[in-house]
């Protein structure tokens, strides 16, 4: 048996912000049918804690980057979980990365670099009985564990750092290294060092023993200057480590026969139920006419995810007759600009800013199309 421990800032269904959760979620469940065994350590983040029932204390922390902290090990909607309860690093309402304001926390570099410094404890038998083989660490909130075990008293356990997005390096002024915990040789070029800062990102490529990304076309596009963020020559180097295995989505969670955020479930057999979902975006989201095409993207706003493209063609969407529901958020200008089309286009256009999970689900089980105009 393999003991896998998976390290993440957000886990759906706890915490989550986009694809990331959907993955560090679904993950354990998958790996489970090869004879791996996965627990996942993240944030106490208020909506992890409050679906924390039943846990106990594996382990006690006086100074986690100058505040105390707990480690809670529980079992959560068929997830082992062992949770960072710091309330002075996690315990923020809304958004785990951002403040109410819209702007970073200011100590991110902290939390995530406690969220990392744990795992790397996790790994070296922090808890007794527990030594997981592996650490796999996903994105720039991670990048640090690989680090922590390279420049650590025991490389025993092996590294994989996942990269789910590029385009976000955690990148912080040299001035933290100091407080980082690590070794004085593990800031350079070889470490955790990046244009005179340092980038988690970075960090976390460099240093584990694997690096995979979400699909092999994305494998191959980071490793060119048009898509590699800087780090292609770092990639380049090391490019027998680096390995893309393709996303896919949970048939369970996304089955329209089972899922309850359906206004009408239906299979393979039945496609026509579908439409009772499809009204029921439209009279959600306010739109008319949907005996015409309707399109639906749920995503973040950003022109990494292609909305300022979207934005260039809805009219011209309208005028074919096709209506439009857009989920998410993200950049101010963005999520302007779909108001304004909504307003230039009353029924017929529509956006509602936030996540929610389950509307999410039925927009994807009910529209004609979902749009991914995705720049990578």
């Amino acid at each position: 048996m393999i003991e896998v421990l998976s390290v993440a800032s957000e886990l759906y269904p706890l915490i989550k912000t986009g694809g990331l959760a959907d993955v560090t979620g679904a993950l354990p469940g998958a790996l489970a049918q090869s004879g791996i065994t996965m627990r996942t350590t993240v944030p106490g983040y208020p909506a992890v804690m409050s679906k924390l029932t039943g846990g106990r204390v594996v382990a006690e922390i006086a100074d986690l980057f100058g505040v105390p902290a707990k480690l809670i090990a529980g079992r959560v909607a068929g997830l082992d979980i062992i949770v960072i309860e710091a309330p002075a690093l996690y315990d923020r309402p809304g958004n785990p990365y951002v403040s109410p304001d819209g702007w970073d926390w200011s100590d991110n570099w902290k939390r995530f670099a406690a969220l990392s410094w744990v795992a790397a404890e996790l790994g070296q038998g922090l808890v007794e009985g527990y030594h997981p083989q592996i650490i796999h660490a996903h994105d720039w909130q991670a990048g640090l564990a690989p680090a922590y075990i390279k420049y650590g008293p025991s490389d025993r356990v092996k590294t994989v750092m996942t990269v789910h997005n590029m385009a976000f390096k955690g990148f912080f002024g040299p001035e933290i290294f100091t407080q980082l915990r690590l070794l004085p040789h593990a800031y350079g070029v070889n470490g955790v060092e990046y244009y005179g800062g340092i980038s988690y990102l970075k960090s976390g490529m460099e240093c584990a023993d694997y690096v995979t990304t979400v699909s092999p076309n994305y494998a191959d596009e980071i490793r060119t200057p048009a898509f590699g963020m800087g780090l292609e020559g770092l990639l380049n180097g090391r490019a027998d480590t680096v390995l893309g295995i393709l996303n896919s989505i949970d048939i369970t969670a996304r089955d329209p026969a089972a899922d309850k955020a359906l206004t009408q479930s239906y299979g393979i057999n039945t496609i026509h139920l579908r439409r009772a979902n499809k009204l029921a975006v439209a009279e959600r989201f306010g739109l008319d006419g949907v005996d015409g095409p309707l399109f639906c993207v749920v995503s973040r706003l950003t022109d990494q995810k292609g909305m300022d493209l979207l934005l260039q063609i809805v009219d011209g969407m309208v005028d074919l007759g096709a209506r439009l529901a857009v989920l998410g958020s993200g950049e101010g200008y963005l999520e302007d600009g779909f108001r304004y089309a909504s307003a230039r286009h009353p029924s017929k256009v529509a956006i509602i800013t936030g996540y929610n999970e389950d509307l999410s689900h039925l927009m994807q089980g009910g529209c004609d199309a979902i749009l991914i105009p995705s720049r990578f």
